[in-house]
């Protein structure tokens, strides 16, 4: 079993490594939905301290017993599978999903729409199932942020510093950790999304690791951050997810221009429509089963303390 685990990381971090590829999509979104978020984000937050520990710590003359202790509350075990299944989607998709949104762009967004709709479930859920007028205020008040983020143009920029790399690399991962904000739209936004790219998909190793040094710089910083707000303002940070999350579905309406004016619908309305449906039957589909995994295991804990009792 522990292999067959192993494939279903695999699988989920192609899965988040796929979706960061498309603007408008939240690699974070995906990792709530697929229900590893969470740990993902605390294993983030030891391994940055552990890293950061075993470059201070020996200067200070402390040695590595700090870092080691943190390095070992990692979940390894999920970690490195699903860090390897993203940089490998991510190495893919850069080939193969790009060209299948620049030709099918209206069923596409549509198809992620869906999926973002159905999606929603899972922030809302864990908030609870009684939402205060303070969750729905703030959920709106995120939301029609995140509506209004997603329709700022897109910038371009020909020859980016390393400054601007580091910089919009650092935002973007940012994005990535944060359920609704879409790490790609950010390098968009920040007009350095064809540039990575182009660096990926061009093998431009130097420009590659500084795209990755900005991303280490904003996962060390903002990870901390986002942890403690989901630890001490739980109800409020779980409740702005949901507003991003539902915001960002401006940059999902599957007619729109180039500079992102939302459009009437238009073509075979139809054939759009059920790519909708599809995304939004795929992920209940997916919280079906996961739903009854979970129900499967409360019945199965709850008679083995049943049978502990009677023993």
């Amino acid at each position: 079993m522990p292999a067959v685990r192993t494939l279903v990381d695999l699988l989920r971090g192609a899965i988040i490594g796929v979706v960061e590829v498309i603007p408008g999509v939240s690699g974070g979104t995906v990792a709530l939905l697929i229900g590893v978020y969470e740990r993902l984000l605390t294993s983030a937050s030891a391994l940055v301290r552990g890293v950061v520990r075993a470059v201070v710590d020996p200067l200070r003359g402390r040695g590595l017993a700090g870092a080691r202790t943190h390095l070992a509350q990692v979940e390894w075990r999920l970690v490195l599978p699903i860090g390897i299944g993203m940089v490998l989607a991510l190495v893919t998709a850069a080939r193969v999903v790009e060209p299948l949104l620049d030709e099918h762009p209206v069923t596409s967004r549509a198809l992620f729409a869906g999926l973002i709709v159905a999606s929603l479930v899972v922030p809302a859920r864990m908030l609870g199932a009684r939402w205060r007028v303070r969750d729905v205020a703030l959920a709106v008040a995120a939301a029609a942020a995140g509506f209004l983020l997603t329709g700022l143009p897109s910038a371009t920029v020909e020859d980016p510093s390393p400054l601007a790399i580091l910089g919009s690399a650092a935002l973007a991962v940012c994005a990535l950790v944060l359920p609704g904000v879409s790490g790609s739209f950010v390098l968009v936004t920040t007009g350095m999304y064809q540039p990575a790219l182009a660096a990926l998909n061009g093998g431009d190793v130097p420009t590659i690791a500084l795209f990755m040094a900005g991303g280490v710089l904003g996962l060390a910083v903002f990870v901390h951050v986002l942890r403690w707000l989901l630890a001490s303002h739980r109800r409020v940070t779980l409740a702005i997810m949901t507003g991003l999350m539902a915001g960002s579905l401006r940059a999902l309406w599957p007619w729109q221009s180039d500079d992102r004016d939302l459009l009437a619908p238009s073509g075979d309305v139809g054939i759009v429509a059920l790519w909708f449906v599809a995304g939004v039957v795929l992920v209940g589909a997916v919280l079906a089963v996961e739903l009854a995994v979970v129900r499967r295991r409360a019945r199965t804990a709850s008679s083995a303390d049943d049978a502990a009792r009677r023993d």
